[in-house]
């Protein structure tokens, strides 16, 4: 990976968790990422569901809805740093290895996104592009919202993982003494930050800058 590369995928997928993706793509604008942004019909459904969101039909106007959205959150974005591209718009870049990002986050990602993309399906846009990274050698972080998982599922994990991919399910910690729903969100974002290797100051480092029980310190 480039280390200049400032652009990445972001897919969202019908899997619960719609709260994760917008914290993951504020954070991303916030540092000056160009996002390609691919939504799901089901992921849709989701966003209505759980953050009373609903996305515009057109890609155009799904990238100026996000865009305004974060600008009325005091987030700069420029109007590049978003584009969406629909489920198969397979003249987009993040269709072909040779003009797609490097890096590439479906966030939720539902089981059967992850499915297809163990099998290597590529029947619409989210599958092809997550299809690409995986065969350009780029970095690919899938992160699931399911319980429990049956051997299907773990197959599919395994399988990615073997192939190099990054699985980062949607585990908030506890350590970090969460006050908040916003807190939980904050720790599954800042761990997938940090695998982007991209700043962030949601959360405290584990052993630094969190608070220390006098545990364990006897000699």
């Amino acid at each position: 990976m480039k280390r200049n590369d400032a652009r990445i995928t972001l897919a969202i997928t019908g899997a619960s968790g719609a709260p994760y993706a917008l914290r993951l793509l504020e954070c991303l604008v916030a540092q000056k990422q160009q996002v390609m942004v691919l939504i799901s019909s089901a992921a849709k459904v989701v966003f209505a569901t759980e953050e009373n969101i609903q996305i515009p039909s057109g890609t155009e106007r799904a990238a100026e809805f996000l865009r305004t959205r974060l600008q009325q959150q005091g987030v700069e974005v420029a109007e590049e740093q978003i584009q969406v591209f629909g489920k198969q718009e397979w003249f987009s870049p993040v269709a072909s290895g040779s003009a797609a990002p490097k890096r590439m986050v479906i966030c939720p990602c539902s089981t059967g996104t992850l499915s297809a993309v163990a099998t290597g399906a590529s029947d619409n846009l989210i599958e092809r592009a997550a299809d690409v990274v995986l065969k350009e050698r780029g970095q690919l972080i899938l992160v699931p919202r399911e319980m429990p998982l049956h051997a299907i599922h773990l197959e599919h994990m395994l399988k990615l993982a073997q192939m190099g991919a990054t699985i980062m399910p949607a585990s908030p910690g506890f350590y970090h003494q969460p006050q908040s729903i916003d807190d939980l969100i904050n720790f599954v974002v800042a761990r997938i930050l940090d695998h982007l290797d991209l700043d962030q100051s949601l959360i405290g480092r584990w052993g630094y800058t969190l608070a220390q029980p006098q545990i364990g310190k006897e000699l």
